[in-house]
């Protein structure tokens, strides 16, 4: 089995990047933090090189409104402009990347005032609310829209294919893993 983890930006540099890659082609360099082995499949924890980013819709009136997370690539399309133009005043380009939306550049340090607290309301499960730092706030076509990112790092499980190229893990697929996973993660941390 092999294990390896990362502390700090310089040896991250140094380990190597893997590229995940989605059905529209689009890509998402990411940092290998951890690879393993488990029962001869190759899998590794990756993080994001570039920031990732949400875009939320503000949506009702003042004392009831409600942040919605955009998510079909029509509207992203249609704000994606915009979005990019506001961002680029903070020194930040917006990409379009796979899975996530991503930023690079150097995010601004973070601020109490511009914190936001995302509760996601799932039956089936306990999640922690999702702290997410405003980046920039602006207006298309009268809706009010903001850009986060949030301060806990956005982390992929993928694993090497037969065909040799590094692919996402389904929900399934990782829900049959992470026990075996989480074992070697947190256990095999020296």
């Amino acid at each position: 089995m092999s294990f390896s983890y990362f502390s700090d930006e310089h040896d991250r540099e140094s380990a190597g990047t893997i590229t995940l890659s989605d059905d529209k082609g689009r890509s998402l360099e990411c940092y290998i933090e951890h690879s393993l082995e488990v029962n001869g499949q190759g899998y590794f924890l990756l993080l994001p090189v570039d920031s990732p980013v949400e875009i939320f819709a503000w949506q009702g009136e003042e004392e009831e409104e409600e942040a919605v997370l955009v998510e079909d690539d029509a509207t992203i399309e249609q704000i994606f402009g915009t979005a990019q133009a506001v961002l680029s005043e903070q020194n930040l380009v917006l990409k379009n990347t796979a899975y996530a939306l991503t930023v690079a550049g150097e995010l601004p340090p973070v601020e109490e005032s511009e914190l936001f607290t995302l509760e996601i309301e799932d039956e089936q499960s306990d999640l922690e609310p999702e702290q997410l730092q405003l980046l920039a706030s602006f207006y298309h076509e009268e809706q009010e829209y903001a850009i986060y990112t949030p301060l806990d790092p956005l982390l992929f499980f993928a694993r090497i294919s037969k065909t040799g190229k590094p692919e996402l893990l389904s929900p399934e697929e990782f829900r049959q893993v992470q026990p075996l996973l989480e074992e070697h993660l947190f256990n095999g941390v020296e």
